[in-house]
């Protein structure tokens, strides 16, 4: 991101390049980092992961604006590409919906994304969800477009999960609403087949997001497959979250046993991810200019 331009305008002129961008979620400032450091230009912050990682609770709504809000704050700052945050159902009705999206661009979001789930929300890939009414829905995205014209400095991405309680037809209605409503980015949660993926891309006009959540309903087609359909991002929520865990497990288990734990970072690696070694050259600058 160039310095001084807002993460939304970087965002937008990520998205009018061509090709697909490839987005890993991140859950908190140090996975934000490691997904910059590794090269991609975008990340999302994951409402499954962030409640997991930071609550040790299911995606089921208990996790609150606030916290969600100091969670993003604190990952926008760590990092320099933009960051799209989850937003949930908005918290509430048309004005506090344009608060949330207040507070997410005021914190440095560079994208706010709204669902149209009843509240409490829960994950698009687990059972049990439901969806507000078209009137609601829509409303929703007007809300939250309406603030972005009043100055909010930050994209909106509109999704459905109706495709899981009414059908594709109506998620696609949904979509085109949404987009209609001056959405951004459109995003079809949980499509069951290639073929829906296809049509979703090929009538709904827009930027659209792929959600690759490996188990879940929508099929992890490769990227260059997701690129061909017409999508413009493919997201991987639980892919560093999952991947976290099962190398966490596996170190308590080697520990357990009394064994050195696996796959460990080296110590001064660990120190430059964390940031020590670029902490020590700023504090030296000023060491150095009081001599």
């Amino acid at each position: 991101m160039i310095k001084n331009q807002s993460p939304a305008h970087a965002l937008r002129e990520l998205l009018a390049q061509p090709g697909l961008i490839t987005m890993p979620c991140c859950f908190d400032a140090f996975s934000a980092r490691l997904i910059e450091r590794a090269g991609f230009p975008l990340t999302f912050m994951s409402g499954f992961a962030v409640s997991s990682a930071r609550l040790g609770l299911p995606d089921t709504g208990l996790i609150s604006y606030g916290e969600m809000l100091d969670q993003g704050r604190n990952i926008c700052h760590a990092v320099s590409i933009p960051v799209i945050g989850d937003g949930d159902t908005g918290y509430g009705n048309p004005l506090n919906i344009r608060r949330t999206v207040r507070g997410y661009a005021d914190s440095g979001f560079a994208c706010i994304m709204l669902e149209d789930q009843e509240s409490p929300k829960r994950c698009g890939h687990t059972r049990g969800k439901s969806v507000v009414d078209r009137t609601e829905a829509v409303t929703r995205i007007r809300a939250a477009v309406d603030e972005r014209e009043a100055g909010a400095d930050i994209l909106v991405m509109a999704r459905t999960d109706a495709r899981h309680t009414h059908g594709l037809e109506e998620a696609l209605w949904r979509c085109q609403a949404f987009a209609d409503q001056g959405a951004d980015i459109i995003f079809l949660e949980a499509p069951r087949s290639r073929e829906e993926m296809e049509q979703f891309c090929s009538t709904i006009p827009g930027y659209k997001m792929a959600n690759i959540v490996e188990g879940g309903d929508t099929p992890a087609l490769p990227p260059q497959e997701l690129e061909a359909i017409g999508y413009d991002i493919a997201a991987y929520p639980l892919t560093l979250l999952s991947s976290a865990a099962r190398a966490m497990s596996d170190a308590l288990t080697a520990l357990r046993q009394g064994n050195p734990a696996p796959g460990m970072l080296s110590f001064s690696e660990l120190r430059e991810v964390v940031g020590f070694n670029e902490y020590d050259q700023g504090l030296s600058h000023y060491q150095e200019a009081d001599e």
